[in-house]
């Protein structure tokens, strides 16, 4: 069962000539779901890691049951203000604007290893900005996995030129 298709796209999403790949059909699908989760977990099972990072929110959805199948922690990065203990942020730029990303100071100790997780990346801003906040508390970013690469808008590359790894279970060429 390809991943693939089971991701609607929505034309002219959020504005006109973005194609928009929708992951909330792939994760309706109880096999969808079940073969997205196992890829994952196949893919990292026997590494040593950590935690379980995910961004806010999809990546949220996929990292928990990731990080519950590997027998690892799991860590939420989120939009700013939305955690309540002690954190630290990155902010990062927008099409139109900044954003910012947090995550509690505590969440990772000093040479963790870690795995990043969301459901897309397209220009890579948010990937970078949450690897970065992992490695300034002293964590090490392993991977970066995604459900979906868009590889037109850059943002493997871009994370590939700090370093980081980058693996997607499928792509969709265009925006």
């Amino acid at each position: 069962m390809p991943i693939k298709s089971r991701i609607r796209t929505v034309p002219h999403y959020p504005k006109q000539g973005i194609m928009f790949r929708d992951i909330t059909t792939l994760l309706k699908d109880p096999v969808g779901l079940r073969v997205t989760i196992h890829e994952m977990v196949h893919r990292y099972t026997g590494v040593k890691i950590d935690k379980v990072a995910g961004i806010e929110s999809r990546g949220f959805i996929l990292g928990a049951p990731l990080a519950y199948v590997l027998g690892v922690g799991f860590v939420p990065i989120r939009k700013r203000g939305k955690l309540p203990a002690e954190t630290i942020g990155h902010d990062y730029e927008l099409e139109y604007g900044t954003d910012r990303v947090e995550i509690h100071t505590d969440a990772i100790e000093q040479g963790e290893r870690v795995l990043l997780v969301d459901d897309l990346i397209a220009t890579g801003g948010t990937a970078e900005a949450a690897a970065t906040l992992i490695t300034n508390i002293g964590g090490e970013i392993i991977e970066c996995v995604f459900v979906v690469d868009l590889p037109d808008l850059g943002g493997r590359k871009r994370l590939e030129k700090k370093g980081y790894k980058v693996f997607s279970l499928c792509e969709f060429e265009g925006e």
